[in-house]
Order: C-alpha cells, then sequence, then structure tokens
C-alpha cells in the first residue's frame, strides 16, 4: 500500500483521468469522493481503470489501488481519511467548493495534533480556486488552529477531456498534453513530490495564460462553431472562417499577456499554437455545445472574454476578437443549457443597459461598456 494518501474530491472524468491519474503516477494511495451513487458504486467494485491519451503520443495507463467514498453518506469515513491525508484535491466545480468545504473542514480538525499540514489544493477551471475553497473552510472551520494544521495552494490545470464514450465504464479518455501548476509559496520549502506538477513561484501568470489562452479560444470555437452549423470543436476549426476568428483572439489576449506579465513573444506564439493544434485533434470528439454551455458564467466580468476585453481597452489595446466573439455567445441558443436559456430571457426582458450590466458587471463608465452594450443591442434586436 501506499505510504502517501490523497483524498480527492469528485471522481467523474477529470477526477479520475487527470488529478486522480497524477497522484497515482507520484505514488500516492488514491480516495476518491463523490456523491453519485451509481460511480461510488463502480469504482469501489473496480480492481483498476485506464486512461488513455489521445494525440501525437497515445498512452494506456492503469490506475489501481484506490478506494472511494460516498461523500453524501458516509461523513464519518470521510473525515477519517482526510485526517490522516497528505493532500486533498478537489476537481467539483468552482461553485460546489461550498458544499465540500465542511467535510474538508472536519477532516482537517481531526487530524492528530502534531502531523504535517495537510495540503488543500483547488484543480477547478477558474482563477485562484483555492482562495474560494479556503474561505469556505474557514467558515465551517471549529477552533483557531487551522493554519496549523494545513496549507492551502492555488492551481492552474489545463487537460481536454472531452465526452467519453456512454461504454466506457471507468475508463477515460483525454488529450495527451496536460499541465498542473501549483504555487509553491505556502509549502515553505517542503513541496510534495509529485512529478506531474510544475511549481512555481507566482501562479498568476500561468492561470490567465491557460485561461486567456485554452479557455478563450476553446468557447470561441465553440460559439463561432455552433453558429456555422459544426458538432464538434475540430469541425469547428477546420472551418477557415472560424480559425481566423479564433486566431484572431489569440493574438488579442496574446498581446494582453505579454504586456502584462512580461511574457517572451516568442513563447506566447509557440504556445497559442499548440492550444490550436490540440483544438484540430480528432481524437477528441469533443461537442461544441459542451464546450460553448454555461455562458453566462463565461462572460461574467473576470472570466474569459470580457475580462481580457475590458484589460485590453484599458490600455488602448484592440479587442475586436473578443467582441466577435461576445456576439456569438449571445446568439447561442442550444436546448437544455439553461443559461443560456436564462441569457436569451435578460436580452429579451431588459434594455441595453441593464442587459450590459448584468451579464458584463461592466461599469457604464469602462472604456469596454459602450462597445458591449452596441454588440447586445445588435442581438436584442433581432429577438
Amino acid at each position: 500500500m501506499a505510504s502517501k494518501k490523497a483524498v480527492h474530491f469528485g471522481a467523474g472524468n477529470i477526477g479520475r483521468g487527470f488529478v486522480g491519474l497524477l497522484l497515482h503516477e507520484a505514488g500516492y494511495e488514491v480516495v476518491f469522493a463523490d456523491v453519485a451513487d451509481a460511480l461510488i458504486d463502480s469504482l469501489e467494485a473496480a480492481d483498476s481503470y485506464t486512461v488513455r491519451t489521445v494525440g501525437q503520443h497515445p498512452t494506456e495507463t492503469v490506475v489501481d489501488g484506490f478506494r472511494a467514498i460516498n461523500s453524501g453518506k458516509d461523513v464519518e469515513s470521510l473525515t477519517g481519511e482526510i485526517a490522516s491525508a497528505d493532500v486533498v484535491t478537489t476537481a467539483v466545480g468552482v461553485h460546489i467548493l461550498r458544499f465540500v468545504a465542511p467535510a474538508i473542514a472536519a477532516g482537517i480538525a481531526a487530524r492528530p495534533a502534531g502531523a504535517p499540514r495537510v495540503a488543500v489544493m483547488a484543480c477547478e477551471n477558474a482563477i485562484n480556486a483555492t482562495d474560494a475553497l479556503e474561505e469556505e473552510i474557514r467558515k465551517n472551520y471549529e477552533g483557531d488552529d487551522l493554519d496549523a494544521r494545513a496549507l492551502f495552494a492555488n492551481t492552474a490545470v489545463d487537460r481536454i477531456v472531452p465526452v467519453q464514450d456512454p461504454a466506457a465504464g471507468l475508463d477515460v479518455t483525454v488529450e495527451d498534453f496536460h499541465e498542473w501548476a501549483v504555487d509553491r509559496t505556502p509549502f515553505d520549502g517542503n513541496v510534495p513530490d509529485i512529478p506531474g506538477v510544475t511549481w512555481v513561484d507566482d501562479l498568476a501568470p500561468y492561470i490567465e495564460r491557460k485561461l486567456f489562452t485554452v479557455n478563450t479560444g476553446h468557447a470561441t470555437t465553440a460559439w463561432h462553431g455552433w453558429r456555422a452549423g459544426h458538432a464538434t470543436i475540430a469541425d469547428a476549426i477546420e472551418d477557415p472562417a472560424v480559425e481566423a476568428k479564433v486566431r484572431e483572439v489569440l493574438a488579442e489576449t496574446s498581446e494582453l499577456l505579454i504586456a502584462k506579465h512580461g511574457f517572451d513573444a516568442q513563447t506566447q506564439q509557440d504556445y497559442a499554437t499548440k492550444v490550436l493544434g490540440r483544438f484540430h485533434n480528432r481524437a477528441l470528439p469533443d461537442p461544441v455545445e459542451r464546450v460553448g454551455r454555461a455562458p453566462l458564467r463565461k462572460l461574467s466580468r473576470h472570466d474569459r472574454i470580457v475580462g481580457p476585453a475590458a484589460e485590453l481597452a484599458e490600455r488602448d489595446m484592440a479587442a475586436q476578437g473578443l467582441l466577435d466573439s461576445f456576439a456569438a455567445a449571445l446568439a447561442f441558443t442550444p436546448e437544455g443549457d439553461e443559461e443560456a436559456d436564462r441569457l436569451q430571457e435578460i436580452l429579451r426582458t431588459q434594455d441595453a443597459d441593464g442587459a450590459t450590466a448584468e451579464i458584463t458587471g461592466l461599469e457604464p463608465e469602462h472604456p469596454l461598456h459602450s462597445q458591449v452594450k452596441e454588440r447586445i443591442a445588435e442581438r436584442q434586436s433581432v429577438l
């Protein structure tokens, strides 16, 4: 049995195919915690599952030696696992962090006196998600010794995990690229031995580089691709008109990243080119409806579209590609997407000023406001 233990919240495809995989490869015994009864039952009954990477360097890795806990039903066992864990990670979605925080707080409180601090890392598709998780844990923690029992490190995670074959069971197919960057500063020089992690002193540039390149480009491909009638990301990016829109967006966000964080221009260009290549990967049949979903969150003030566009406008730099992506998102109306439905309701029932405020959070005096308002008014004129 592994001498190191990690409790990972979220046993879905990302949990099994990315974070759980890297922890397993680093020699950790992984305990998956989830509220999905059928998934936990399957994990408890299985001896192993296989992670397949697809791309230029396909691989197959068997993950075994894990355990699984139903975090909604077996609270006592979960507390005990966290009490003796070295690492606690999450991949549940940033809006779910407040629901897992009480269990993590209880587990930290149950740790033996003098035990090493447990490292808590939220591996979510959001900026500084661990800060949000820490805030919720502090709300639920009884006592004044949390900082002696736990440390909290922000992370930036990047791996495309497409819709899976329903017959795959626990096996997961993922792209062959991954990046897991973690802020090393909370560890006081004693970082865990996880070979798949890139330890950095300043995480902010890595978080924004990923968000404003991968996520911005991915969403742009999805929204323009959906409007052009394409089914998958690979189909969409092979449409020259869609690819031109995505390249324009990546050129804009690259200019921002270089100006803001001092990235080397060629290094950033190489990174953006690699991202485009990942979108072209036909072994990842990722539906545009999945990638484009939840547009209200993705159009919010500090997310992947309005966030970089606002910073470009503040620098008096071009953001026309991002504004085109914003407009494409306003016209994204797949069936069954509650946020897309809500977005259309806002556009139908509010004037352009009110809709701009609710969708983007931009202040009327912001230099991007009038341009966004214009795109919103254009969409409203055809509803």
